[in-house]
C-alpha cells in the first residue's frame, strides 16, 4: 500500500479548532497573570520611592527632608517624591511624579500624616507611619498593601502586633459610617468636652485631597486634649462617608461628644460618637451613623 502523507481538510480544521481553544484558554490566563505582575511591580516601585526619599533625607540631599505624597484626586492615581518637611510647603521644582497604570488604583491611604510620609533627617524614622493599599480595578479582590513603620521600615508584610498585656485598652482608633451627604462648604463638626467646653471645626477649612482632615489640641480647663478626626470616604455615592477618630487615652481624660451641624435639614442629626472620660466609645444617637468599629 502506498502511504499518504497529505493532510485532509477535516484534519486541518480539527487542528485549527484545537489551536483556537488553546488560545482562548491561554490568553485570559496570561492577562490575569500580567495584571497580577503589574500590581506587584506597582507596589515594589512605591516601596523603592519611599526608600529613596528616606535615603535622600539621611544624606541631607539639598539640606532638606524628603517625602512621598499620595493622591487619588488624579486619573490615574499618582504619588510624588518631594523635597521639604511637608507637601504643602515643598520645593515644587524638585517634584518627581509617578503615575499608576490605568488598571491599578489606590483604594486606601491610612497614614498618620494624612496623605504623605516624610522621614527624619537624623534617624530615618517617620511620625507619619501607616499603610497605603493598591488594588486592580478589574479584580478589586486582588490587593497589595505597603506598610510604613514608625522606625522608617517599608515593606509588604504587616508589622508584628505588639502584645496587649499591660496596654490601656480603649477606643483610641475607631471607624464609623455616616450615610447622609455632608455639605462640606457650610457644615462643621462640634466637639463638646465635659458638656461645657466646645470646639468648632469648620469642614471647609480642613479639606485635603477630597477628604476631611483635622488634628489639634483643645484646652479643657487646663487639661490639654489631643484628637485627630479624618475621613477615609467622603460623600461616596454608594457607601457614604467613613469617619476615623483617633483619641488616645494617654492624652485625653475628658468626656467627649462629637456632633455634626447640619441645620439645613429638618431631621435632628443627633451625635456622631461619644466618649466617656475613661475612653469608652459608643455610636451616637444620629440615625445616619452605623458600623462603629474599634481598630
Amino acid at each position: 500500500m502506498k502511504n499518504n502523507f497529505g493532510v485532509t481538510l477535516v484534519e486541518s480544521l480539527v487542528i485549527i479548532g484545537i489551536l483556537g481553544i488553546l488560545t482562548a484558554i491561554t490568553i485570559p490566563a496570561f492577562q490575569v497573570f500580567r495584571r497580577g505582575e503589574d500590581l506587584n511591580e506597582a507596589a515594589e516601585k512605591i516601596i523603592n520611592i519611599l526608600r529613596l526619599a528616606q535615603n535622600k533625607t539621611l544624606a541631607s540631599e539639598g539640606a532638606s527632608q524628603w517625602g512621598v505624597y499620595f493622591t487619588t484626586s488624579t486619573s490615574p492615581h499618582q504619588y510624588v517624591l518631594f523635597k521639604g518637611s511637608d507637601y504643602d510647603s515643598r520645593a515644587t521644582s524638585s517634584d518627581e511624579v509617578y503615575k499608576l497604570s490605568k488598571g491599578i488604583e489606590i483604594y486606601e491611604i491610612n497614614l498618620s500624616g494624612g496623605n504623605e510620609v516624610v522621614f527624619d533627617r537624623v534617624t530615618g524614622a517617620t511620625s507619619q507611619f501607616g499603610s497605603v493599599s493598591l488594588r486592580l480595578k478589574a479584580e478589586p479582590q486582588k490587593t497589595k498593601t505597603i506598610y510604613i513603620e514608625n522606625s522608617g521600615q517599608v515593606k509588604l508584610t504587616s508589622p508584628l502586633t505588639p502584645s496587649d498585656e499591660g496596654r490601656i485598652k480603649d477606643s483610641r482608633h475607631v471607624h464609623f459610617d455616616y450615610i447622609r451627604v455632608i455639605a462640606t462648604t457650610t457644615e462643621k463638626l462640634i466637639l463638646t468636652f465635659d458638656t461645657t467646653v466646645s470646639e468648632e471645626i469648620i469642614i471647609a477649612d480642613y479639606l485635603k485631597d477630597g477628604q476631611i482632615y483635622w488634628e489639634g489640641e483643645v484646652d479643657v480647663n487646663g487639661d490639654i486634649q489631643e484628637l485627630k478626626i479624618h475621613t477615609h470616604r467622603l460623600n461616596d455615592p454608594a457607601e457614604g462617608t467613613q469617619f476615623c477618630v483617633h483619641r488616645d487615652r494617654r492624652y485625653n481624660n475628658k468626656a467627649l461628644i462629637i456632633d455634626i451641624d447640619d441645620t439645613p435639614t429638618d431631621l435632628d442629626p443627633g451625635t456622631l460618637i461619644s466618649y466617656t472620660s475613661q475612653g469608652d466609645a459608643v455610636t451616637g444617637t444620629s440615625v445616619f451613623v452605623s458600623n462603629l468599629q474599634w481598630q
